[in-house]
């Protein structure tokens, strides 16, 4: 079966694995897909990941973080850039999601960044997805972060 959008599969993916309440969740790798894994590792999202050599493309395998109840760190993951509609912002157009609760990805010229990451290094890019963590308090897990410019992003 031939996937048009690799990057959407990636998405639905890890929803049905979280709905599922899967442990872990196995994806046909890409490099794209390793880099953005590897984003959502460093941002706390997954718990960890490895790449396994089938012989074709490889296998991407993440394990999917959970909390002391049993509650997935990803709550939300949504695809932004579509290949029928390309989304691309500027260093100053990088969302906060959830006005700064969660986390937007973008491929940029310096590879595939975290919102945060990709503005302080002061590049823009195409935005890929967007990442949110609801806590079982009911209230939100808080990923707060300033930048030394006039410009302060985040609570």
């Amino acid at each position: 079966m031939s996937v048009h959008d690799p990057i959407a599969d990636y998405c639905t993916r890890i929803r049905n694995a979280i709905m599922a309440r899967k442990d872990y969740v196995e994806i046909p790798a890409s490099k794209m897909k390793l880099e953005i894994t590897r984003v959502l590792q460093e941002e706390g999202y997954i718990d960890e990941y490895k790449y396994i050599e089938d012989g074709k493309q490889g296998i991407l395998k993440i394990y999917l973080r959970k909390n002391e109840e049993g509650e997935y760190a990803i709550h939300e993951i949504h695809m932004v850039s579509k290949p029928g509609q390309r989304v691309y912002v500027k260093k100053k157009q990088i969302p906060l999601v959830k006005r700064g609760l969660g986390i937007a990805v973008l491929s940029t010229s310096r590879g595939i960044l975290s919102g945060r990451d990709a503005y302080r290094k002061g590049v823009g890019g195409e935005l890929l997805l967007t990442v949110f963590y609801r806590n079982n308090t009911g209230g939100n897990h808080v990923t707060c972060w300033k930048t030394t410019d006039t410009h302060s992003r985040g609570c």
